[in-house]
């Protein structure tokens, strides 16, 4: 169908109570897994980067793979960074070509997050149709370069949440709310929805102006996933999840043809397994069908 920014479709998720799967990518296997598991589903899908892996294959070669397999898909596609703490690096990104830009400067003092989320979000938008996303509060875990204990984390204030949303002009929002990155260690992790509520009242009660961002999906309970989605969750990142397959995936199958030296075949086997955890994400979000 199209290249194109988050907020288009997240305004329609917000609106149509499903959420958009945003899978972080580490290369162009997993990029196409993704992304098939989209056109089969008929989804919309955002494809994420984080910093590392845009530095380690180039931005513009990630962004040129991106376009070679979005601009011939039939369904909306979005390339956004994720979690980038330097505002240089997200313009050069936007000039390269990334649809959607996240500036994470949430670990800094409220007043220091606004001015270089605003930064990024003029700079963006002057340059073109790309989306940016911007957090208040932190969220625990790991994630890439970002690391953040859990005695650290701080979940967003309600009215400042308003407030950081008027005064950066961002386009989606992402409150930390008690959700982690990486891996779960229990089954039952405690997430705020009561203030993801508030904000999403307090934000979109009116009109969706912001559409809001959940980050640390890998390892949510499904019941967990719906809830946030009825509280006005638009976006929902998965990350670990895709290394942990693309890692597991990889192992078993040398450990299986030991003999074999085909680096194709693996690539087959874990753009495959890729696939199938991304479907499954996709029908856990309500987004089949709505491509």
């Amino acid at each position: 169908m199209s290249v194109e920014n988050a907020k288009g479709m997240l305004i329609k998720a917000t609106q149509g109570k499903y959420a958009v799967g945003a899978f972080n990518v580490t290369d162009f296997v997993q990029m196409e897994g993704v992304i098939e598991a989209a056109v089969n589903k008929k989804a919309p899908l955002i494809i994420q980067t984080s910093v590392e892996p845009s530095k380690f294959y180039g931005r513009k070669m990630m962004v040129a793979a991106f376009r070679a397999l979005a601009e011939s898909a039939p369904i909306p596609i979005c390339l956004h960074l994720d979690h980038c703490t330097d505002v240089d690096y997200c313009k050069k990104c936007a000039d390269a070509g990334y649809t959607n830009i996240m500036i994470d400067a949430s670990k800094f003092p409220f007043e220091e997050n606004v001015r270089m989320s605003k930064e990024v979000v003029d700079y963006c938008h002057k340059v073109g149709d790309i989306s940016v996303e911007a957090e208040l509060g932190t969220v625990s875990g790991v994630e890439d370069q970002i690391k953040v204990v859990e005695d650290e984390a701080q979940l967003a204030n309600p009215q400042q949440s308003v407030e950081f949303v008027e005064r950066t002009g961002v386009d989606l929002f992402a409150p930390a709310i008690g959700t982690a990155h990486g891996v779960y260690t229990t089954k039952d992790p405690k997430v705020d929805f009561e203030r993801m509520g508030k904000i999403a009242q307090l934000i979109n009660g009116k009109g969706v102006r912001a559409p809001l961002i959940v980050h640390g999906g890998t390892g949510l309970p499904p019941q967990t996933v719906a809830k946030l989605i009825e509280l006005g969750g638009a976006k929902l990142n998965v990350s670990t999840e895709l290394k942990y397959t693309l890692i597991d995936t990889t192992f078993a199958y040398i450990s299986e043809h030991r003999k074999e030296y085909n680096p194709g075949k693996i690539n087959i086997a874990v753009k495959n397994a890729i696939r199938e955890a991304a479907e499954k994400w996709i029908d856990m979000l309500g987004s089949a069908g709505k491509a």
